[in-house]
């Protein structure tokens, strides 16, 4: 057992007002499985970072303040790749110097892989088959502490459920991953970074959300309280002030009067007024400490078209083609009014390829597919590359709602500063949020949604499985979030590819 000491940490970009985070302090086991979580842009892979940085750079690292303590070396996730050309294992024997054949093959076993996966090329290999090499390799590492950042953005759901079994193993890691059945699945302790501080918890992460969430309500109890008593408090200094000046005013006018007494009474109601108010500002002050680490979830809002139609899309025996042959085996389904259907399989099977040819994309395939006369899509791709500019031109160039826009980019935990931030310096989540927001926004019968969720953090998932079971709006989807799927889903389509 080791001791991970941060002390007082915090990190500004440079040539930013606006800290990452401040203060943050917390004592870490290295034998705990730690979860690390909190909204995007909250500074989670920073962290990490500074983490790592603090061994290789230990007085270089600009904006940085604190302290990172550690008799631990760290390793971090992904881990660089110098030759992706080569061989899968001629890398895996690079990434892990000096370790036999024989522990390679074990790790890699335990991971699922598949042996003929070992004899190819690293950068002909999927996402995932990358994702458990490098993970295979992070825990070959003796003697060092995995810094493990959101692994599962490559990852079908039975992979997820692999690799959390893996992790669930180890000896001691810290892990960022939005994925609430992931976390669940392999985390002894949760390290939250929240608005204004850091809390760590022992349990999964259900247990510390719902713990969370009989504080919040709790403080949200108490400030409710506070406002009311502001305001009787107001109220009552008010009244107070106009009884002084209607005192004082009566030494004013004519009969005789005894001044001196009646600006003594009035200098006592207004010397009350004062002490009013003052309490007043007291409970102010101390409503200001409530709620300070509450984030913001309000409400979203979607805007579905109604169709005529009773079915949107039919698909028949269909399979996508490419080069003549087929992707995947033939399926068939369809998605009606109001109904949320999602597509489920291996990575790499078809199903963003589906998705595309229902989209309109001119795609070859064998099999029917009927889509509905006049029907108009809302698309959110896994790509966010082509964002790029200032925020404000991105939705003029789209067309849709600007405040509107950016009223559910703050319900999902947008800072106003981040308004002002090129695209480019978004973080992959914030991104992410900038595509579901614009979807959001736009008119459409049918919404198209390849992976959203990747690099979303867990309150903004809830937010966006909340308003979708809510509201009656027809979507088609790619998702390996299980317990996302498992609420949002009216039916699952399983793609198996050939």
């Amino acid at each position: 057992m080791s001791i991970i000491l941060l002390s007082n940490v915090s990190f500004c970009y440079e040539g930013s007002y606006e800290p990452v985070f401040e203060n943050l302090s917390a004592n870490l086991d290295t034998d705990w499985h730690l979860g690390l979580t909190g909204r995007n842009g909250r500074g989670k892979t920073t962290l990490l970072r500074l983490m790592l940085g603090s061994q290789q750079h230990p007085y270089g690292l600009t904006g940085f303040g604190g302290s990172i303590g550690a008799k631990v070396s760290f390793v971090y996730f992904p881990l660089p790749v110098k030759h992706p050309e080569w061989l899968a294992m001629e890398v895996m024997e690079e990434l892990c110097s000096g370790c036999p054949e024989w522990k390679i093959r074990r790790e890699l076993s335990l991971l699922g892989v598949e042996e003929d996966a070992l004899w190819r090329p690293f950068e002909t290999l999927s996402g995932g088959e990358k994702t458990k090499l490098q993970l295979a390799a992070l825990f070959l590492q003796e003697g060092s502490f995995p810094l493990i950042d959101e692994p599962t953005n490559h990852l079908d759901i039975e992979s997820r459920k692999i690799v959390s079994e893996y992790l669930r193993r180890q000896k001691g890691f810290l892990l960022v991953s939005h994925d609430r059945a992931f976390l669940d699945g392999c985390v002894d302790h949760i390290l939250s970074i929240g608005r204004n501080d850091i809390e760590v918890r022992k349990g999964d992460f259900s247990g510390w959300y719902h713990d969370y969430q009989t504080r919040i309500q709790s403080e949200r109890e108490q400030n409710e309280k506070l406002k009311k008593e502001i305001s009787r408090l107001h109220e009552a200094a008010k009244r107070t002030a106009e009884w002084s000046d209607r005192v004082e005013a009566t030494k004013i006018g004519e009969g005789p009067c005894d001044r001196g007494y009646i600006g003594h009474k009035a200098a006592k109601m207004m010397k009350r007024s004062k002490s009013i108010e003052m309490r007043k500002l007291d409970a102010a002050q101390e409503k200001s400490k409530l709620l300070k680490n509450v984030e913001n979830v309000g409400k979203l809002k979607i805007q579905p078209e109604k169709h005529f139609a009773k079915k949107l899309v039919e698909v028949g025996e269909l399979s996508v083609c490419f080069g003549g042959e087929p992707l995947f085996s033939p399926v068939s389904f369809s998605v009606g009014t109001g109904e949320k259907v999602c597509l489920q399989g291996k990575n790499g099977c078809g199903k963003t390829s589906l998705l595309k040819l229902i989209a309109g994309e001119k795609l070859d395939y064998q099999g029917t597919l009927r889509i509905a006369s006049g029907l108009t899509f809302s698309v959110v791709s896994q790509d966010t590359s082509g964002l790029q500019g200032s925020l404000q031109e991105e939705l003029l160039k789209s067309g849709v709602d600007q405040s509107l826009c950016m009223t559910i980019l703050r319900n999902l935990g947008f800072e106003r500063t981040q308004f002002e931030i090129p695209l480019e310096q978004y973080s992959m989540g914030q991104k992410k949020k900038v595509l579901i927001a614009k979807s959001l926004c736009q008119k459409a019968h049918l919404y198209l949604w390849d992976e959203p969720l990747n690099y979303i953090d867990i309150f903004s998932r809830m937010q966006i499985e909340k308003l979708l079971l809510e509201q009656e709006a027809a979507m088609l989807f790619v998702e390996h979030d299980a317990a996302f799927c498992e609420n949002i889903a009216d039916k699952i389509v399983s793609i198996q590819r050939i």
